[in-house]
């Protein structure tokens, strides 16, 4: 595997832990505050996953990914 599909590959494995903290942080969250901080991570996880999901499908049709 390239390496830049190694880092790719890392970045989604953090977008997957950072929707876990974001799902555990508002389970326990005692104030609105922490429900604006967790809803802020959420949706960045999923606009860094989608862009990282989308950059594998490039190096997959260029036969890179492994």
């Amino acid at each position: 595997m390239k390496k830049c599909d190694e880092t790719l590959k890392k970045t989604i494995q953090l977008t997957k832990t950072m929707l876990d903290l974001a799902d555990r942080g508002d389970a326990v969250r005692e104030d609105t505050g922490y429900g604006v901080l967790y809803s802020f991570l959420r949706d960045s996880a999923y606009k860094i996953k989608r862009l990282a999901e989308a950059e594998k499908e490039v190096n997959i049709k260029k036969g890179w990914w492994k």
